[in-house]
C-alpha cells in the first residue's frame, strides 16, 4: 500500500474528492469528503479580517489636520475596532491621526484608515501607546492602513 506522499497529485478538486484523516474518537484513518471539510471549516473558522468594526468618518478642510480616532466600543458595538474613513476636501501637506487612548485598549484592537487624497506628511498620534511599528509616514490619494495593538509590548504594528 502506497503511503500518502506517494500517491498520484490532483490537478483540479470536487466536492465528493475524498480527503484521509485519522479520527482520534475512533482510533483509526477514515476518509472524508471536501463538501464535509469545507462545512467544517466554514462552521468553525473566523478570520481576521471579518471582524466588526465601527465606522468614524472625517473630512478635514484644511492642512494640519488633526482627527482623533474614538474608541469604538462607545457605539454600543461589541467590537473596540474602528475603521477610519478619511475624505479631505484636497491633499494636505500634514495631518496627524491620534490613536483610541491606552487606557481603553484592548489586546489584538484594530484600526482601519482609509484615505481619498494625498497627505504629504502623516503624524500618528500614539495617545499614551509606546510605538506604531510600521505606521505610514504619508498617504496617497486611496490609501490604507491597518495597526493592530499588543498589550504586551504597549505597540501599534502595521498589519495591512
Amino acid at each position: 500500500m502506497p503511503t500518502i506522499n506517494q500517491l498520484t497529485q490532483a490537478t483540479s478538486l470536487n466536492a465528493g474528492d475524498l480527503v484521509p484523516l485519522f479520527a482520534t474518537g475512533d482510533g483509526d484513518a477514515r476518509a472524508a469528503a471536501l463538501s464535509l471539510l469545507q462545512e467544517y471549516m466554514q462552521d468553525n473558522l473566523v478570520f481576521s479580517d471579518s471582524a466588526d468594526y465601527v465606522s468614524q468618518y472625517a473630512a478635514p478642510s484644511a492642512t494640519g489636520f488633526t482627527v482623533a480616532i474614538t474608541d469604538g466600543s462607545v457605539d454600543l458595538v461589541t467590537s473596540s475596532n474602528v475603521h477610519l474613513i478619511l475624505t479631505p476636501l484636497a491633499g494636505y501637506a500634514a495631518g496627524t491621526i491620534t490613536l483610541p487612548a491606552k487606557a481603553g485598549l484592548v489586546d489584538k484592537q484594530e484600526v482601519l484608515v482609509n484615505c481619498t487624497q494625498d497627505v504629504t506628511t502623516l503624524t500618528i498620534g500614539l495617545n499614551g501607546a509606546s510605538g506604531a511599528i510600521g505606521a505610514p509616514t504619508t498617504l496617497a490619494a486611496n490609501a490604507f492602513f491597518r495597526l493592530k495593538y499588543d498589550a504586551v509590548t504597549f505597540n501599534w504594528y502595521r498589519v495591512g
